[in-house]
């Protein structure tokens, strides 16, 4: 529901910000839809918990956007040129068009967003429209040069900023460096305006700075704070303030406290994705054990009922594979799929292990008495017994999961059953009896397609695929049900890395098939090969072969030839 709510409003919407005011060319793509996605945004998180969507938008925007970024396919927010613009329908030009919105409204301010955005309407309804037009009414409202800003829309990547910090006779001093990677085209990148939020918290966890919002506009900038009892602790980039990749010295002791005592949200949780990370990267590259202060953090999580239990959920659920692989090549590591995946489910073992009796506990608490609601609270009480719900079933077989399965009224408890009892292992007889319910679905079934996939052990996930490609209800012709099969696929950093190479084969085998029929479906699944670079050459050898055979396709769409050519050419 809090979907079909954020897509309505995403179109409704698009009235003003795309029809009312549309674009000049197709280069200004960004210009209505990252101005489009912000508003949706905004909308959600109005209508529901704000940090909670702010959170989960920067899950989304580092597993697609920045990963986008780091690879072949990078590309300005407003692209200097394309073969094909079905191409530019990516995450830059949606998701980090509208963190380039968020960032402009945090620099100005919130009063003075809301005029610039009145004059916009003003002055442009019915026209056809640039960037530039959209920066200048700010410009006239604020009188501020956005000279610089506008390089968020000329320059391709993330940018890095570093920071180091000093302290002496109750001043303390953050200095903060900026820097942009190289990416295709672009060898070299000059500062941009990144605005930083930060607070500070004393060793007692008080909040002794409330959050000053920083404008870091050279290469290297320091920032004073004076008048200080004590050397505090920085919670840096607040509400993720800016869509950059922050490095700074820490360790686990900084982190644990600022997940107990941050009172800013989004750090809060970053806290503790930054703790696990650590601990997981421990596991994996010296063969650690679980580690119990870790442990203890999410015991200390689970038991603070002032939290909003959908941010507790978040705080339960562990980085990504593909997260742990990009950190273990920025450590200058060969990521190998298959280990991080089992370092995962052994940190989620030890996780039931060590919470059960907390977990069930959760999963009792927050049981939604009456009819089906989806308003925010229920949501938020139905994610954390729904995350409570796949550890357990770690630890019991799978029985209370299958209570939930033949007792639930809606979609979402229906389907997190299902998949925990995936996870157990027990999940057979339900995949049977969903089927059954919901074949005439074709939207309901495409999460039964998914699951499995996503669900599949890694050296199973190819065979996974290839027998649902022979189920009756798959067909190529709808890229929703190819999407839900082969993204599903491809999300699942284990299987489809599969050192058989059996993933490679099978995903180049399809994008051949399906380009003469939907080229622009086949060009946007390439992407699934775009991090290539980072694995061993063994694996790197297979893809490089799987992608040669798709280009050697005789009558290759434009889509493709243009998607596959920017992966080789990494």
């Amino acid at each position: 529901f809090e979907r079909i709510e954020a897509i309505i409003a995403h179109e409704y919407f698009h009235n003003w910000t795309g029809n009312r005011i549309t674009c000049r060319d197709w280069f200004q793509l960004c210009l209505k839809e990252g101005l489009t996605v912000f508003r949706d945004a905004q909308f959600t998180a109005d209508m529901r918990s704000e940090p909670v969507k702010r959170i989960t938008d920067v899950i989304d925007l580092r597993g697609r956007q920045f990963r986008e970024d780091n690879g072949p396919l990078a590309h300005p927010v407003r692209p200097e040129s394309f073969v094909e613009i079905n191409n530019f329908y990516t995450a830059t030009v949606y998701e980090k068009g509208a963190e380039v919105i968020g960032m402009l409204k945090r620099l100005v301010g919130d009063e003075a967003y809301a005029k610039a955005l009145d004059l916009y309407f003003e002055r442009h309804d019915g026209d056809a429209a640039t960037i530039e037009d959209w920066l200048k009414v700010f410009e006239d409202t604020t009188g501020r040069d956005l000279s610089q800003f506008k390089r968020w829309y000329s320059q391709a990547g993330t940018p890095r900023v570093s920071v180091d910090e000093t302290w002496e006779d109750g001043t303390y001093t953050l200095t903060f460096r900026q820097s942009t990677p190289p990416t295709p085209g672009q060898p070299v990148k000059d500062p941009r305006v990144i605005p930083i939020a930060v607070g500070l918290l004393g060793p007692n966890g008080d909040e002794v700075q409330e959050t000053t919002l920083l404008e870091l506009t050279e290469a290297e900038q320091s920032f004073t704070f004076e008048g200080l009892a004590a050397k505090p602790v920085p919670s840096i980039l607040r509400g993720f303030s800016a869509p950059v990749i922050l490095d700074r010295e820490t360790d686990n002791a900084e982190r644990a406290f600022l997940l107990a005592h941050d009172t800013d949200p989004f750090c809060k949780w970053e806290a503790g994705r930054a703790l696990a990370r650590d601990v997981l990267l421990r596991m994996l590259n010296e063969g650690a054990a679980p580690d119990k202060a870790f442990l203890g953090a999410l015991s200390s999580t689970l038991a603070d009922e002032s939290l909003d239990p959908a941010f507790v959920a978040l705080v339960l659920a562990l980085p990504s594979e593909d997260d742990l692989a990009q950190a273990q090549v920025d450590a200058g590591l060969v990521p190998d799929p298959q280990a991080i995946h089992a370092v995962r489910e052994r940190m989620r073992d030890a996780m039931a292990e060590a919470l059960e009796d907390q977990l069930r506990a959760a999963y009792a608490a927050h049981q939604v008495p009456g009819p089906y609601r989806p308003d925010a609270d229920a949501a938020a009480s139905r994610a954390l017994a729904n995350t409570a719900l796949m550890l357990l079933s770690r630890r019991d077989g799978g029985a209370l999961a299958q209570t939930q399965y033949d007792t639930a009224d809606n979609m979402t408890q229906q389907l997190a059953a299902l998949s925990a009892l995936l996870t157990a292992g027990a999940g057979e007889e339900a995949l049977k009896a969903f089927e059954a319910q919901w074949k005439d679905d074709r939207l309901v079934m495409d999460k039964w397609f998914s699951l499995q996939v996503a669900h599949a052990e890694p050296g199973d996930t190819a065979a996974t695929v290839e027998r649902l490609t022979r189920h009756p209800a798959f067909t190529m012709k709808n890229p929703n049900r190819f999407r839900a099969v082969f993204g599903a696929f491809a999300m699942n950093q284990a299987g489809f890395h599969h050192d058989s190479g059996d993933g490679y084969r099978l995903m180049a085998d399809w994008l051949i098939e399906l380009d003469a029929l939907n080229p622009q479906t086949t060009a946007r699944m390439c992407s699934a090969f775009q991090t290539w670079r980072r694995y061993d050459a063994d694996r790197q050898a297979l893809i490089r072969e799987a992608l040669e055979r798709i280009m050697a396709k005789k009558d290759l769409s434009r889509d493709t030839a243009e998607m596959i050519g920017r992966i080789l050419d990494a």
